[in-house]
């Protein structure tokens, strides 16, 4: 299931959401192992949801390998209020990306789902073999129906095609390029932007959403990135991967750990009004171990490179 990446250097590599916290991780990892031929298309250049733009643009560039990390994300909020756009945007985007790849006759791609694919309930750590064992969290579960789409699209082309389209799937991310909207963000750089701003006002109390039980794993995107290009440069093309540390925390002891790293001394207080979502989220990463990698970011060290990058329109 693997064989050495034999690709040029220069030859042409697509980073399908380049200019997305993913996308621009797997930049700056691909020149930093040399490869000079990247292409990576703002929005103005290649509407991803436009189908016969992505067809032209993949049968005039001919990547040599392609990774999809666009996508429409977002936190419990933006998943369970704009579920119809969850839902169709990743669809298109994915579909024309996928399709187009073949059509093009681009053997080999990449495509980033994510860990909600997994249900609510699977036994914990999750595994890949855990797929479509039960049902969804109900909150993210239009996304998370399309991440399995493109996931059961890659296994359709390999199969029918002889492609080597692999799917991998993230755990939670975080880092330079985050989304910091307080009303669609995920957990992590909601609570940094919140502590943050929390610090300036000089407030006593830090609102958290949920109860603060729920437990979470985190990735640093660059972390993802070196996953990423380590699979693309062994020639992987086996089943699903999870990609992430195989560690988690509850959110009460992430909401510390980002105090701490912010610099904010007030109280954690929860608002048990909102949803927890799933209870929760880890990965079995052992696939991945066998591949010879494993995450070497700390969560602390991580989160303060996120929180020194980070631009919210103030002073720090």
């Amino acid at each position: 299931m693997t064989a050495t990446f034999t690709t040029e250097k220069a030859a042409p590599i697509l980073v399908a959401g380049a200019r997305g916290m993913v996308g621009s991780a797997l930049v700056r990892r691909l020149q930093a192992g040399g490869y000079t031929h990247i292409l990576a298309p703002a929005r103005a250049e290649l509407d991803l949801m436009d189908t016969a733009a992505v067809h032209a643009y993949l049968a005039q560039h001919q990547p040599a390998y392609i990774f999809i990390a666009a996508a429409k994300v977002g936190g419990i909020h933006a998943n369970n209020t704009y579920r119809a756009e969850f839902l169709y945007n990743n669809l298109l985007i994915q579909n024309n990306l996928i399709h187009g790849a073949h059509l093009a006759g681009v053997q080999r791609l990449m495509f980033l789902g994510s860990s909600c694919i997994y249900p609510k309930l699977a036994p914990q750590p999750l595994k890949e073999d855990y797929l479509l064992t039960g049902p969804l969290e109900p909150t993210n579960e239009p996304y998370a129906i399309a991440k399995i789409a493109g996931i059961k699209m890659c296994e359709a082309y390999n199969a029918q095609y002889g492609r080597q389209y692999i799917s991998v799937m993230p755990t939670n991310l975080y880092g330079p390029n985050d989304n910091y909207d307080l009303a669609n963000s995920h957990v992590l750089p909601a609570l940094i932007r919140k502590a943050h701003e929390a610090k300036l006002r000089g407030d006593k109390q830090l609102m958290v959403w949920g109860s603060g039980k729920p437990m979470r794993e985190f990735l640093y995107v660059d972390d993802l990135a070196d996953a990423c290009v380590h699979l693309m440069e062994i020639g992987y093309d086996g089943p699903l991967v999870n990609i992430g540390t195989g560690t988690d925390i509850t959110i009460r002891e992430l909401a510390q750990i980002v105090m701490e790293v912010v610099g904010f001394n007030g109280a954690i207080v929860f608002d048990a009004s909102k949803p927890d979502g799933t209870p929760r989220k880890l990965m079995d990463v052992s696939r991945l171990a066998a591949l010879n990698w494993k995450a070497h970011t700390t969560l602390k060290e991580g989160i303060g490179r996120a929180y020194a990058s980070a631009a919210f329109g103030d002073q720090k």
